[in-house]
């Protein structure tokens, strides 16, 4: 899908994003039909569907290159087609929910691996057992089975004839090792998902613990226990896994969403306006702690110097995300929407609002793209930052990047006795860059943040071509 995008648009950052945009947008479309289908309600499923697209996390994912929106959608479409299967009105909506959810949980293998397969068992199951819903889950499963394994094998096949030790490496090392070796990658403790939580929801934050409780509250209703299920389950695993990343939990905003929007929608009509009005106090205060500590930071430690738009503009984020704040907690039964168009104005206006050093360390695809013509003539090229390294290659269309002390999630494919030359180390890299030199111009892109205090390697030639953005380097070295 991504590489579809650029197809349509090109090879630029709207053409490689396009695609979680799509993604997250077919994802509100079937939370606005299965919001539809549980209450028969305009107000919920519009709600339901507002609150996913202004939750800090999915709304800040909706618009950046990675494949968890994918995934999302998929997890989404997966469990809203088990509830048809399960509670459908006829024959003909529940074995088209089955059909429907063996393509999701194809899509999603395909996308992110068998994660896409578990989700939905450890919802479903759970389920089905408990609302005695277990005689459908054995007519129907087996045929979301076939159809999942029927649409995967192709791939699954043409991938294991590509590279014979894929599936070795993908279900170990990044299925297993994940979440229970000892080492795994992004390791983090078992709570860490709790402040994600709240952090990711956004400017709904105040507004979790009561949807969650009255979910609990309410778990022998059908549609709570299975919205509360699809919450809960995923969210358990993440947790249980050692590996994390906030992305982890995207799917499960999506219940989130349908569980706040009930409870947000029942509480306004009862004119039960207390959490809502505390959920703006706490926007307002918010809003106006991140202006005072932008105001004092700028006064003692300066991060925008020179920079009146940026400094402006982040100025107006912090106020409007406090005017929103302000407007929910003062009418929160008129202006309950209110911390939505905070989160938009935030979400529109926080990337150019961003310090340069900061867009300059976070995304050295643009300082790279200022230099391209310089790094065009390079025959060889080197980097010691996977991002900047991905960056190079991108930019210069060429896959050739060596690595400077750095393999990351390379590392399994680095250890291959044909990729020895793609990796050196900082004592090898004054023979490795004398040895290209002797064949042409070498490019190359040094992230020096928290090395040697910030200055540059000594290794860099005499005659050099050098430019500097804050932490960012592009040296061009001559034959």
């Amino acid at each position: 899908m991504i590489a579809i995008g650029q197809a349509i648009f090109g090879d630029n950052l709207f053409g490689a994003r396009i695609a979680s945009a799509a993604t997250t947008a077919a994802t509100l479309g079937l939370i606005s039909l299965l919001a539809r289908r549980l209450w028969n309600d305009p107000w919920k499923t519009w709600t339901a569907c507002l609150l996913y697209m202004s939750y800090g996390l999915a709304a800040g994912q909706a618009g950046y290159a990675n494949i968890d929106p994918q995934l999302t959608l998929w997890i989404t479409l997966s469990l809203a087609s088990a509830w048809y299967a399960l509670e459908g009105e006829n024959p003909r909506e529940r074995w088209t929910g089955w059909c429907l959810l063996g393509v999701a949980c194809a899509m999603g293998f395909m996308t992110k691996g068998f994660l896409a397969w578990l989700l939905p068992v450890i919802v479903v199951m759970p389920y089905a057992i408990l609302q005695q819903r277990w005689r459908e889950l054995l007519k129907g499963g087996p045929l979301a089975i076939l159809l999942a394994v029927l649409l995967s094998l192709p791939w699954a096949l043409a991938v294991h004839q590509r590279e014979a030790d894929f599936w070795q490496f993908f279900f170990w090392n990044e299925h297993i090792r994940r979440f229970a070796g000892t080492k795994a990658q992004h390791a983090a403790p078992f709570w860490f998902f709790v402040p994600m939580l709240f952090a990711g929801a956004l400017p709904w934050t105040l507004l979790v613990a009561p949807s969650l409780r009255r979910a609990w509250r309410e778990k022998k209703e059908r549609r709570s226990a299975f919205l509360s299920l699809w919450f809960a389950m995923p969210f358990l695993f993440f947790s249980l896994s050692k590996g994390k990343l906030p992305t982890y939990i995207l799917p499960c905003f999506v219940p989130l969403a349908l569980l706040m929007a009930n409870t947000l929608v029942d509480k306004l009509r009862q004119r039960d306006v207390f959490a809502l009005s505390g959920n703006g106090l706490f926007n307002l205060v918010t809003g106006c702690l991140a202006l005072l500590c932008l105001l004092i930071v700028q006064v003692v430690h300066p991060i925008y110097i020179g920079q009146p738009l940026q400094l402006t503009l982040a100025v107006l984020v912090c106020t409007a995300w406090a005017a929103c704040g302000f407007a929910q907690w003062m009418r929160p039964t008129r202006h309950w929407f209110a911390p939505a168009l905070g989160l938009w104005v935030l979400i529109a206006l926080l990337p150019a609002a961003m310090p340069l050093s900061v867009v300059d360390n976070k995304m050295p695809d643009q300082f790279i793209a200022r230099h391209l013509s310089e790094l065009k003539g390079s025959k060889s090229l080197l980097s010691n930052e996977l991002v900047a390294a991905s960056a190079l290659a991108w930019r210069l269309d060429r896959s050739d990047v060596t690595l400077l002390d750095v393999q990351g999630e390379l590392q399994y494919g680095l250890s291959y006795a044909d990729a020895e030359d793609r990796k050196v180390t900082s004592e090898a890299v004054g023979r490795w860059l004398a040895e290209r030199s002797q064949k042409g111009p070498v490019g190359i892109v040094l992230d020096l943040s928290g090395k040697s205090g910030g200055a540059a390697p000594s290794w860099i030639p005499p005659g050099a071509d050098v430019f500097r953005e804050n932490n960012l380097l592009i040296v061009i070295t001559r034959p």
